[in-house]
């Protein structure tokens, strides 16, 4: 990747996950929309897992951490968000963008709302329970899904203007010769 390219990616996903320091409604941050543009436009795999968890990591750090259960799966989704990144890199478009980003805001519902189910007492260890735990986080699921929408626009729509208007951010195959 050409180095201004692989710069100004680095500082799109900075600045986005730095986006969480700002005031937001509950879930509506740029974390799934990190993950999905690093898979995307990271070409070096590790690279592409590593400098979106870095950079949560980061925003973490500076505004505090999950009750301590919760980093797994808050973690563990957006590792598995960044495999879908993986796909776009084939499949960027529109609509494509915006199913990923959707996509992303179910695993992350589903996997964190589980894993509270699970192991807090909050609810009964049931098919009941775990459905009634879901249905208390659907209004976190509404921010979830506006932001990852919003942020993943903003990301690969911004992106896009960019390579479209300046060559040295476009991939090397698509610079002339």
């Amino acid at each position: 990747m050409a180095k201004p390219r692989i710069m100004l990616v680095v500082s799109f996903i900075l600045a986005a996950a730095l986006t969480r320091l700002l005031p937001h409604p509950p879930n509506m941050t740029s974390i799934a929309a990190v993950a999905l543009f690093g898979g995307a436009y990271l070409e070096d795999r590790r690279l592409a897992f590593l400098i979106p968890i870095g950079a949560l990591l980061l925003s973490d750090l500076l505004i505090g951490f999950y009750h301590p259960m919760a980093v797994a799966s808050v973690y563990a989704s957006f590792a598995l968000t960044v495999c879908i990144g993986f796909w776009l890199r084939t499949h960027r478009g529109a609509l494509t963008i915006a199913a990923a980003a959707l996509a992303s805001s179910i695993l992350f519902f589903a996997v964190t709302n589980f894993e509270y189910w699970a192991f807090e007492n909050a609810y009964p260890k049931t098919l009941e329970g775990l459905m009634a735990c879901y249905t208390a986080a659907l209004p976190f699921f509404r921010n979830t899904v506006v932001g990852d929408l919003l942020y993943a626009g903003l990301l690969f729509g911004g992106f896009a203007l960019l390579e479209r208007r300046f060559p040295a951010f476009r991939p090397p195959a698509a610079l002339p010769a």
